[in-house]
């Protein structure tokens, strides 16, 4: 009896082995000797050249100081370190012998021309929802405009067994939604369109929904916010942090100038999203954005009840000579009031930080990285920049200066081991250069 359990039980497996790895089998696309230009519009060339910006591809698959979309760009995730490939036109190192089926497969399934399962930091979930007319434009526009680049790429750094590549097939059976965008008939055409955006070519999610053991992003916690390269990416729920509810306008505007009035201004992370990436998204795309996550955001709150969440952030945002002895208020007001005091009205170039999302973040990462390294060129809102503190104040005196605002701006509870924390930020940023 024992031996007849034992002997089911073995076939079992090996016939889910076999049924798995007929499930796993990709084949190979054939490779093509040259591309045909001439078939591209310029239409289509330049669609594709909007649409891979949206998709900030360059971002992801460009090393620092290396050359456009070469890739080698390292990218850190739970099991190790991955580094993006070379998608020049280069027909020995990048896909300069792919097809255009070849190049769907791979945005669509994640699936590379030679059969292969691309690993899910490329954001293919995401990816499979555009059409096939939008993804055939971004390969018009890598075949026709970007340069040929050959390039040595560098052996992904995972932990066995999620180097397997064949054992993404199972992950993609567990987590994967393998279908094209389709349109919610109960809501409006411009919100649709920026669904079919958020959801599909800008891959919001993949940085602002949290993932699980796995990797995979958790459904029921959709936009709910999430921690990438430490810094937060607040959520895009009724639960994001700022004290003043994001409007559509808001969203539409950050996305095109890089930073509101009433929430601050685009950095870290999402610098180059937005000023190598999603604001070459014409006006009306960029508004549809904002339609659709306003509206999962949740309805706005009513002007009233914003204008006085607005003078109560001003009137503590007052300088108060009894707060000198305080030695967070005391660097404040020296190295911090100047540019970020306003008296009756929040101008756009001075955020308020009492109502800004970074002092109101479960942690207080997002504001200690800005306080550390400032707001650069290609952050924020254009012309203007912040210096940082990193070589001025050590780590005790940046953990006195956002303590303070934690405690004066906000009535949120206080953060823990801020030193400590400065410490990690600053350590990280020192081994990363």
């Amino acid at each position: 009896m024992i031996k007849k359990i034992i002997f089911g039980l073995l076939t079992f497996v090996v016939v889910a082995l076999i049924g798995f790895a007929i499930y796993a089998h990709e084949p190979e696309i054939a490779p093509i000797a040259n591309v045909d230009r001439s078939q591209f519009t310029a239409e289509t060339v330049a669609k594709g050249r909007v649409l891979a910006a949206a998709g900030y591809c360059a971002t992801c698959h460009t090393a620092e100081d290396g050359a456009l979309y070469a890739g080698n760009y390292p990218v850190e995730t739970g099991f190790g370190t991955l580094y993006s490939t070379n998608i020049t036109p280069d027909p020995e190192f990048g896909i300069g012998n792919w097809s255009e089926e070849a190049f769907l497969r791979a945005m669509h399934d994640g699936v590379d021309r030679e059969g292969r399962h691309l690993f899910p930091a490329f954001p293919y979930d995401h990816f499979t929802k555009m059409s096939d007319d939008d993804v055939g434009a971004i390969y018009a526009y890598i075949m026709s405009e970007v340069e040929p680049v050959p390039s040595d790429q560098k052996s992904n750094e995972l932990l066995f067994p999620m180097d397997r590549r064949f054992l993404q097939a199972g992950w993609k059976l567990l987590f994967v939604n393998f279908s094209r965008f389709e349109a919610v008939a109960e809501q409006s055409t411009e919100w649709n369109r920026g669904a079919y955006l958020v959801e599909g070519v800008t891959h919001c999610g993949a940085c602002h929904t949290p993932r699980n053991v796995l990797g995979a992003e958790k459904k029921s916690e959709h936009f709910a916010g999430a921690t990438i390269d430490q810094w937060i990416a607040p959520a895009l729920t009724a639960e994001n942090a700022s004290a003043i509810h994001w409007s559509a306008s808001d969203f539409s505007n950050f996305l095109k100038i890089g930073g509101t009035r009433n929430h601050g201004v685009a950095v870290g992370p999402m610098g180059p999203v937005v000023h190598a990436g999603v604001r070459q998204l014409p006006d009306s795309d960029l508004k549809a954005i904002g339609v659709y996550l306003a509206e999962r955001a949740g309805a706005p709150a009513r002007d009233d009840v914003n204008s006085e969440i607005l003078k109560a952030s001003l009137a503590k945002g007052k300088p108060q000579k009894s707060h000198r002895w305080d030695q967070g208020a005391r660097l404040y007001a020296e190295a911090c009031a100047s540019c970020h005091y306003n008296a009756a009205q929040i101008a756009l170039s001075r955020p308020d930080l009492g109502i800004n999302s970074a002092t109101r973040l479960a942690e207080p990462g997002n504001l200690l990285h800005v306080i550390l390294d400032g707001v650069g060129n290609e952050d924020g809102l254009a012309g203007i920049v912040m210096p940082g503190f990193r070589d001025a104040f050590n780590d005790e005196e940046v953990a006195a200066i956002a303590a303070y605002l934690r405690s004066s701006r906000t009535d949120k509870a206080a953060w823990t081991d801020l030193s400590g924390k400065v410490a990690a930020i600053r350590a990280g940023r020192t081994a990363a250069q």
